[in-house]
């Protein structure tokens, strides 16, 4: 499935939308397994491929990523966890599992000492702390290199206001934090945001050689991070993943040539293996004029999707007529979801200024298909106003199979209880 905005679509990955909305009901999030497949052979020339799993952390998303050779990073235990039911191990070489924080909470703690896990650290207290988890515990540096950029201030993970990483002028500071600690600092890490260019980029790589001088014939390991851009706009271009590995090869060769060892090369792609693999389907409820505006108001809202509420960000959205008439009349529309809130618009900039898109005229009853919804969608999707998590479904094949069922309000209510002189 390539990447698809404003315009007629009634089928996903070979399957009918409508017959998927019908059998699953609405919303719900659907991901063509052969797009994610197609990306992760885009970035076979890299040593490894470590999956962002904060991006869609689904099992049966990872344990697909398993069978496709690639590994995982772990933003705290329960990603830790779902790792490990995935089946990846943190022993094997490279490690199936690596941790990846600004610190350690109780239970990130437990989780490292108990599976004796990689850290990739990103504050220099946890060198210490990680030391006194397990003696000889490997370690990678993450470093910020004073500069960040991203497709939102909100994704932008360097610079002097970012909290991610260690500052790059504290480098030798930790490194003797490390020898004091008995671990053994093997790696350095760097990201500096979500969505970035190549200009940026290329700075970036000039930063990582000169770390990795202080390393010396200790480094065994440099990461290029994540923030891998995919086109949400149709006129976007797409990354040359080719040319993105070129420039991180130059600079793994300078430093192999400084530390006088061979270098392993990671990339950490989060959005980039699932975004463009999912899209969420939504149903019609209801269609009012406001004034001179009309809204097409959906089953799904920011409680399904956050992205456009919590960044302004773009999805493509395409109109399915449910009973398959032809779509021709097109009108400006604002697309709202169920919401008690006035920020539940899928149409939004960043800041929430409202806006409309162009869609095809629609009747109460037809399906909206949001694209490039695999990351950060299911992922940050929550329970505000008591609303269930939709299911999530992979399609391959021409079969559709529920990877995540649609919640139930037992399952929300579980862990809540009424006092007993309020009973």
């Amino acid at each position: 499935m390539q990447n698809l905005s404003e315009n007629n679509m009634d089928r996903f990955a070979g399957m009918s939308i409508v017959d998927l909305a019908r059998r699953h009901g609405t919303p719900f999030f659907a991901y063509d397994r052969a797009v994610i497949e197609k990306r992760v052979g885009e970035l076979k020339q890299f040593d490894v491929i470590r999956y962002a799993q904060k991006a869609s952390s689904n099992l049966g998303l990872l344990a697909l990523m398993r069978k496709l050779g690639v590994v995982v990073d772990a933003v705290s235990a329960g990603e830790v966890e779902r790792a490990l039911r995935a089946g990846f191990r943190p022993d094997s070489n490279p490690p199936g599992i690596v941790f990846t924080a600004d610190l350690f909470d109780a239970d990130a703690a437990e989780a490292v000492r108990a599976h004796r896990l990689e850290v990739n650290v990103g504050s220099p207290d946890m060198i210490t702390q990680v030391g006194k988890l397990y003696p000889g515990a490997p370690v990678i540096l993450r470093i910020n290199p004073g500069f960040g950029h991203g497709h939102s201030r909100k994704t932008n993970t360097g610079g002097e206001w970012s909290k991610h990483g260690i500052w790059h002028s504290q480098l030798e500071e930790c490194l003797k934090l490390g020898r004091e600690a008995g671990v053994k600092i093997h790696g350095l890490h760097m990201h500096i945001g979500s969505g970035t260019d190549f200009e940026h980029l290329a700075q970036v790589c000039g930063s990582m050689v000169r770390a990795a001088k202080l390393l010396g014939k200790d480094l065994e390991v440099i990461s290029a991070g994540g923030g891998l851009p995919i086109p949400y706009r149709k006129e976007q271009p797409r990354i040359d993943t080719a040319a993105y590995f070129d420039l991180w090869d130059k600079a793994r060769k300078e430093i192999e040539a400084n530390a006088g060892r061979a270098v392993r090369l990671e990339v950490e792609p989060g959005r980039y293996l699932v975004a463009e693999s999912c899209v969420l389907v939504t149903q019609i409820r209801s269609i009012k004029k406001v004034d001179g505006n009309v809204f097409y108001m959906v089953d799904a809202g920011f409680d399904t999707l956050v992205r456009p509420a919590m960044y302004g960000s773009y999805h493509g959205i395409s109109v399915v007529a449910a009973d398959g008439r032809a779509l021709a009349e097109e009108q400006d529309v604002v697309v709202a979801g169920p919401l008690c809130e006035s920020g539940d618009v899928f149409t939004q900039e960043e800041g929430g200024v409202v806006v409309t898109r162009r869609l095809p005229v629609a009747r109460i009853g037809d399906y909206l298909v949001l694209h490039d919804a695999g990351a950060y969608g299911a992922a940050m999707s929550s329970n505000y106003n008591t609303r269930r998590l939709a299911p999530e479904i992979l399609v391959a094949d021409g079969r559709d199979t529920v990877i995540r069922a649609r919640q139930t309000y037992d399952h929300i209510l579980q862990f809540e209880r009424i006092p007993d002189d309020l009973k």
